[in-house]
Order: C-alpha cells, then structure tokens, then sequence
C-alpha cells in the first residue's frame, strides 16, 4: 500500500517515523514551506520536511491546495505531485492547509487524519491546550476518516488516555505524538485488509478547540486558583502566563493551588517555596518565573536576584500602566 503523508510540526513528524517504521511505503510527504526561525530568522525545513530528506523521500511544499484559489500554480504543483505518487491512501497529521475536495477523493481509500482528542470533544487547531484548560480528565486520539468539514468524519478508531495533574501542553503533546504514531500504524494493517468500521460521530457533546492566542496569557487574577493553574499548564510552552510586577511584565510557568484569601492578584508569601498570590478563590504559589529577557527560573533563584515583598499586587496587562 502507497501511503503518502501530509503534516508539518514534530507531532507530525513523530507519526510519519512510525509509518516508516512500520515498512509502510511513502512516495510523497506534502508539507507547509520552509519558514524563518531562531535568532538568525534563516529558514527553517519542517520537522516532517526533515524526516522525509533522512529517508529521501520526494517533499511537496505548496502554499496552497486550492486550484481556485490565491495560489492555483502552487495547488496546481502540488496536484502534480500527488497524481505521480499514486497513494492509496494519504495520512494526514497537523498539515496546516484546508484539503480541498480533490485532495480528498483522489487516493482510493481516502484521506485519514491524526487527532488528538476524543472527537467529537475537541474539534479545531487546539484540542491539547483546551483539554487541559477545561481540566478535563482524559483525552486520546482518534484516527478518522476525513470530509470536507472540520474535524467531522468518521472515526476508525480511539484510544483514551489520562491527562496527568502535572501535565502540560508540552508534556501531554509528546505523549499524543507517540500514541497517534502508533495508532495510525494500526489503522493502516485494518485498511489494507479492508478491516475498517467506521462510526459516526455524535451529535453532542461537540467542542471547539480554537487557536491558541498570544492575548489569552494574560493572568486574570480574579478567576479561581485552580482555573489560573489549568491555564498555566495549557499554555506551556505558549504562550506562557503573563502578569505585571511593579509595571513590570512577568512570566509565570509553573504554580501549585495553596490555601490563602486577600486581594486578586496581592503577594501573601514571598519565599524559596515560591511567591502566595491570593485568587479570586484560594491562592497559588508560584514556582517558575521569568523576567523580560530573563531565563525561565525557579522562585527561589528568581527572589534573590528580585526581591518581592508581601503585599506587593501582581495586576493584569490591562491594568498596569505599563
């Protein structure tokens, strides 16, 4: 079976060393293009760019596949592309760019995708981060058949997994990575024994998992201790929790719920353990913290070189004059 693959961060090039792995053949890796990154702004292939030159596997980096659209000599490269590699099957995982209908009904057996919720929970760009938000429990993969809508086909199969209390969007993603890598494999032994049983989704119960926003990392501290730490949690390593010190912006990485009332935001406690903020319900001390330029440090290391005195009020973004 000719499996062709379409993805582009690490999560995706997790999957694509799995279907490797596995002796499945890949003729052709569809992926977003190269892009500037690190201090030097030089540019940078894809982690699935990356996998698929180890293994010389032939890269498709169209801006878009819409033959319609803003890019038609791009779609229409891409296009090419796919027709010489002749997939019975495309896998696609975290590609970044709408599949147009053509995409879609061009190999025999379909496009499946990658997605790491229990659909239809977390439908959207985001699920990793939402799910932790939410506090939700578990989440897992599903692996399902795509269509035109978002995230709304059928699913081929699921596996669930328990979201630690000390997860984070980093640490969960590594572990939905290799999960989805594993489960894609099983999904391709079912397909090419025609084994697939395709359920539909439910009606209810359907989330959106909408993209992550720099903006969100503003610290409200008005809101329950425990919905701040969630937040925390979702948005490490982006984009951090954002909060002002004296005027000054601080990131805040790492925080553990604690007993404490005073005002939202008020420094109750400022020592090795870490820095007691009151909540608008309960506290949170605050264990990892990050200067403007500075390295992410532990609260210890972080008072001496900045020394917080108790009573001192943490404030929003919105409401510091800075």
């Amino acid at each position: 079976m000719r499996v062709a693959f379409a993805g582009t961060p690490e999560f995706a090039a997790v999957a694509l060393q799995a279907l490797l792995a596995a002796g499945f053949e890949v003729p052709l890796v569809l992926t977003q293009p190269d892009r500037p990154a690190g201090r030097g702004m030089k540019l940078q292939a894809s982690p699935v760019k990356q996998v698929a030159q180890q293994h010389g596997i032939p890269v498709s980096q169209p801006l878009s596949l819409r033959l319609d659209g803003k890019h038609p000599g791009e779609a229409a490269a891409g296009r090419e592309a796919l027709l010489a590699a002749r997939p019975d099957l495309l896998v696609v995982a975290a590609y970044g760019l709408i599949l147009p209908q053509w995409v879609l009904d061009l190999p025999r057996l379909g496009c499946l995708n990658i997605h790491a919720s229990l659909l239809p929970r977390w439908r959207g760009a985001a699920p990793i981060h939402r799910a932790i938000e939410a506090g939700d429990a578990e989440t897992g993969i599903t692996i399902m058949q795509m269509d035109a809508g978002l995230d709304t086909g059928d699913m081929l199969l699921i596996e669930r997994l328990p979201i630690a209390a000390d997860d984070t969007t980093a640490s969960l993603h590594d572990k939905l990575a290799v999960l989805g890598g594993r489960l894609m494999v099983e999904a391709l032994e079912l397909a090419a024994c025609g084994g697939f049983r395709p359920e539909r989704q439910p009606e209810a119960g359907v989330c959106y998992a909408h993209k992550i926003e720099k903006a969100e990392s503003d610290i409200d501290w008005t809101l329950p201790a425990a919905a701040i730490e969630r937040r925390l949690r979702a948005f490490d390593p982006f984009p951090g929790g954002l909060s002002h010190l004296d005027g000054e912006a601080l990131k805040i990485w790492k925080a553990q719920p604690a007993p404490g009332t005073g005002q939202p935001g008020e420094v109750l406690a400022a020592d090795a353990s870490g820095l007691l903020v009151a909540c608008g319900e309960g506290a949170l001390r605050l264990t990892e913290l990050q200067r403007a330029g500075g390295k992410r440090l532990p609260a210890a290391a972080f008072l001496q070189s900045r020394p917080v005195p108790v009573g001192t009020v943490l404030k929003s973004a919105a409401a510091s004059p800075t």
